[in-house]
């Protein structure tokens, strides 16, 4: 059979005409345009027809996206006056004030509306000899001063001496509720609690011994325990952190209960041990201020102290207490008086003030006509045209560094 025959006639029937035949070894260059941009120009035509919907593509760009706008999904009917709102929205939340003083404010009104004409009778409560005062709710029993009642505290349960009596106090000055009292002191507690104070110093001895058995740098404070002895706290100063967990397992295996270590900074340090102060009296401290007071090197500035560390700074090496008691008078001096550096109007001319006395109101003024003789007025005398302001240079705060209590 002749194989013409077989190629031309019955090759077509068992497989289907292409409709793009490739290329034959005989004439693979005739398909193939010489122009290389021809062909990619007639190339497209290769490229799979597109989907109907995208057959009413605009050719413009821009009369494409100017209709697209026709083929977003509509919105609902409430939000046809959506831009309207918007802006009132906007405006009215500028106007708002943050959440955090939107909550205060709302909390300060509660207070006011719930709270403004409710009482509750409270007993004031102290642990140690001059320590912190704590609110407790009497629970209907009468107590004088002097007199010990056992509470429960965070710590557990204490004995302390009532320091206030029975009264009666605004409920917006105290955070309740209130923990009731369990009941007054028996002599029994009492004799407890004195031979709980006894055996606080022979557990002082022992934590001691311990610190330098385990040589650990710290130095040990106060040793307190509950009244109901569930829990023994040890109070300890030190440089930088200790790592004291094998100095709990020891403790706790010796006296068998709860052991706490606690770090304390110097001013508790020197609350907790008391001294004399460079004033010759006992420390305020630990005489009768029951919290610390915070006190800064711009108040010793506003008094027109020397910053030299050791006038201003006390037995614990921090800014001392007793600055804060006169800070409210010095301020309102400064508020009436010209500063150092003010600029005034005198009755001998203009001048800026180079020294003050806050307490008797006497000023240094040295005249723009004459600098190098500064003359002395009081300050009902000068009329001030810019006042100066009470700063702290950087060589006093790099001198001063680490008075402050952080």
């Amino acid at each position: 059979m002749d194989n013409n025959y077989f190629t031309e006639k019955i090759a077509p029937k068992n497989k289907p005409a292409q409709d793009n035949p490739q290329p034959t070894q005989d004439t693979p260059a005739k398909m193939i345009p010489d122009d290389l941009t021809e062909h990619r120009a007639n190339h497209t035509g290769d490229k799979k027809p597109q989907t109907a919907p995208a057959k009413n593509i605009p050719d413009d760009l821009t009369e494409r996206r100017a209709n697209h706008t026709e083929d977003k999904k509509p919105r609902p009917q409430a939000a046809k006056n959506a831009p309207e709102e918007l802006t009132e929205r906007r405006q009215n939340h500028a106007e708002r004030p943050p959440r955090q003083e939107r909550r205060d404010s709302a909390q300060k009104k509660e207070k006011r509306t719930v709270d403004q004409n409710a009482v509750a009778e409270i007993i004031g409560v102290r642990f140690k000899d001059v320590g912190k005062v704590y609110y407790f709710a009497p629970g209907g029993v009468q107590f004088e001063q002097g007199d010990n009642a056992i509470v429960e505290t965070a710590r557990g349960v204490e004995c302390g001496e009532i320091v206030l009596t029975n009264r009666t106090v605004p409920e917006s000055t105290i955070v309740s509720p209130l923990k009731s009292i369990i009941r007054k002191a028996t002599p029994a507690d009492v004799k407890q609690l004195e031979e709980r104070r006894r055996q606080e110093k022979e557990i002082m001895q022992v934590f001691g011994d311990k610190i330098a058995q385990h040589r650990l740098d710290m130095k040990p404070i106060d040793v307190d325990c509950t009244f109901d002895g569930s829990k023994i706290l040890f109070y300890f100063t030190s440089d930088g952190r200790v790592d004291f967990r094998e100095l709990v397992k020891d403790l706790a295996s010796v006296y068998r209960t709860r052991i706490e270590l606690r770090q304390i900074g110097v001013r508790d340090e020197a609350k907790m041990l008391g001294g004399l102060g460079i004033c010759g009296r006992p420390f305020c401290c630990s005489s009768f201020l029951g919290e610390f007071q915070p006190v800064s090197i711009k108040m010793a500035k506003e008094q027109s102290l020397s910053l030299n560390p050791t006038k201003i700074s006390g037995t614990c090496g921090r800014l001392m207490c007793c600055l804060k008691y006169e800070q409210n008078c010095y301020e309102e001096f400064l508020r009436t008086t010209p500063k150092v550096g003010a600029y005034v109007e005198t009755a001998d001319g203009k001048g800026r003030v180079c020294e003050t006395n806050l307490l008797t109101g006497v000023l240094k003024v040295q005249l723009d006509k004459n600098p190098d003789a500064p003359i002395t007025v009081n300050k009902a005398d000068v009329k001030l045209l810019k006042d100066g302001q009470v700063r702290i240079s950087r060589d006093e705060a790099k001198a001063l560094k680490g008075l402050e209590d952080k």
